[in-house]
């Protein structure tokens, strides 16, 4: 069973994979994305909003889905939200199974579904105090699109 979590805190990425694994001899492969807040064109922060429980519902059901379509011995997805700076962790997915293709196709699946379909609404703010919301971006569609059809 997956490990969701939506925070407002900073979390290890280390500590993390290491409990992943902890104890286990099943495990020949464990892949990780780690997301970061970018700092160009002035950005100052970046603000992220979800409404608590449903969010770790929709994160959970995909998470599910993962480990139907890959023989998964381990999931972990903590998703920051709230005022996150340049430089600072936004998300982090790590997948564990007993080969490495399970492990990377299971987490290049779970990032792409969390940049389309997760309930996050993001506003960037500049270092002038101007700020805006991001709409989604047509590649990040494209890039959640070829899991519709494609099975584990």
């Amino acid at each position: 069973m997956a490990r969701i979590q939506v925070q407002e805190a900073l979390f290890d990425m280390a500590a993390e994979s290491a409990a992943l694994t902890a104890g286990r001899t099943d495990v020949g492969g464990v892949a990780s994305f780690l997301g970061v807040c970018r700092g160009d064109d002035g950005l100052a922060a970046m603000v992220l909003e979800h409404y608590p429980g449903m969010t770790e519902r929709a994160l959970g059901r995909i998470a599910a889905e993962a480990e139907a379509r890959w023989p998964l011995t381990g999931c972990t997805v903590i998703h920051r939200v709230g005022r996150i700076l340049p430089g600072e962790p936004i998300v982090l997915v790590l997948t564990a199974s007993a080969h490495r293709a399970a492990a990377l196709e299971a987490s290049a699946f779970l990032i792409d579904w969390l940049k389309t379909k997760a309930p996050f609404w993001k506003r960037e703010e500049f270092v002038g105090g101007d700020a805006r919301w991001v709409a989604a971006k047509n590649e990040d569609a494209a890039a959640a699109a070829r899991w519709s059809a494609k099975q584990g």
